[in-house]
């Protein structure tokens, strides 16, 4: 059967969540049969999607822990100003995901996690590219590369596993010096003296609108969107399940959460328990002057991604845990804005907006895609990190042949 063909018995699935992973789920799901409905307080792509660099990254096959972490851990989580924060007063409550974070880090941990991650990866960008025709918005994506830059051959050292990770899982780039830089992004700072170039990756310029893109199309097709807030998901036997909001209650055969962070305290009522933690990410993005590069240039000593975008140009990066109930910590998008007129001193005028959102995290940097155990009907798709974008579609594919073909998941059941 034609993967776009009408079902002769189409299920009615309600997907919680109009991000990037859900917007995709949706649309995927709706062009093959279903009746599916999308509901999401807030307007699609206003969380994560709206603020992330844009990156489709398909050779991020390197977890967030990786071996010798333990012994950097006290230091990086104390730095106010490293990539990788925790304030203080919010450590006892992270204690628990953190020591599975570091458990996540041992050798064999991190090849089982990065050969799951690279097929969860696997021809994102071709799929990303087929789908952004589809919807009308090719002009979305440009594949011309990554470049990871460093100040020296020393701090690409340090780096050193995750290139040798990357390789055996087949990603291909190559080193370059200065003048290979140059070649390349003749705008950045003299500090940069070594760079590994990723040809096959790509960027969005505009991953709000992209997100909104597909939920039009989701919408164009026949679904159905909700701008409403989900009170309680609960068991109905005799269907499948009940999805309650502000507007009222709708039955369902199928539910999918993509909530991102906000999807813990959703499953809590039902005894489910996922390990998820915000990875409060930070962007600056500087509007009224020409993008400084013509790609994504990862400052890889400032664990910072630059991407040119529609409206300008966005710095994009930093890890800090601190929950979702704390604000915005101005502190860590200044260093950003500091970073970018570091790299690049074209920038010293320009307009800049900040912005903070909650990238929903595992200890293992491994997405939650796939049934919850002994529910039947009740799947997940959250957890993605910073590969949410990377991921979307692929996450959508699996999804909709697990639910309307019964075919099997990459990531096991979740209890």
């Amino acid at each position: 059967m034609s993967r776009n063909a009408p079902l002769r018995n189409a299920p009615a699935i309600a997907i919680v969540g109009a991000g990037i992973v859900g917007a995709a789920i949706a649309l995927t799901l709706c062009r093959r049969g279903a009746h599916v409905t999308l509901i999401d307080r807030a307007e699609p792509g206003r969380g994560c999607s709206y603020g992330n660099a844009g990156a489709l990254s398909p050779g991020s096959v390197a977890p967030l822990a990786l071996p010798g972490l333990l012994k950097s851990l006290p230091r990086l989580l104390l730095d106010p100003d490293g990539p990788l924060h925790l304030p203080p007063a919010y450590l006892p409550r992270a204690l628990p995901w953190l020591a599975r974070f570091v458990a996540a880090s041992a050798p064999e941990r991190v090849e089982a996690i990065a050969q799951r991650l690279a097929a969860l990866n696997a021809d994102a960008i071709e799929h990303h590219l087929d789908f952004a025709r589809e919807i009308g918005v090719a002009d979305l994506i440009r594949r011309n590369g990554h470049l990871h830059v460093y100040p020296d051959a020393a701090a690409l050292a340090k780096d050193a596993y995750a290139w040798t990770l990357r390789a055996r899982h087949g990603v291909r780039f190559e080193r370059l010096d200065r003048a290979g830089i140059d070649a390349l992004e003749p705008g950045l700072a003299p500090r940069y003296t070594t760079a590994i170039w990723l040809p096959d990756h790509a960027f969005v310029v505009n991953p709000f609108r992209y997100v909104q893109q597909i939920v039009r199309a989701f919408v164009v097709r026949g679904g159905r969107l909700a701008r409403d807030q989900v009170r309680a998901i609960e068991p109905d036997l005799p269907r499948g399940w009940t999805v309650v909001t502000g507007d009222g209650r709708q039955n369902v055969d199928h539910v999918i959460v993509a909530a991102g962070v906000q999807s813990s305290a959703l499953l809590e009522p039902l005894g489910v328990r996922l390990p998820l933690e915000s990875q409060r990410g930070y962007h600056v993005t500087f509007r009224g002057v020409a993008a400084p590069v013509s790609r994504i240039v990862v400052l890889a000593d400032r664990k910072a991604f630059v991407t040119p975008m529609e409206q300008g140009f966005r710095i994009a990066g930093t890890v800090e845990f601190g929950g979702l109930a704390r604000p915005a910590n101005p502190r860590r998008s200044a260093l950003l804005a500091k970073f970018a007129r570091e790299a690049f001193v074209s920038v010293a005028a320009a307009e800049e907006s900040h912005w903070m959102g909650h990238r929903p995290c595992t200890p293992e940097s491994l997405a939650l895609v796939g049934p919850v155990a002994s529910r039947q009907g009740l799947w997940l798709a959250t957890g993605h990190g910073h590969l949410g974008l990377t991921q979307s579609v692929n996450t959508a594919r699996l999804l909709a042949d697990a639910i309307l073909e019964g075919a099997p998941v990459l990531t096991p059941a979740i209890a």
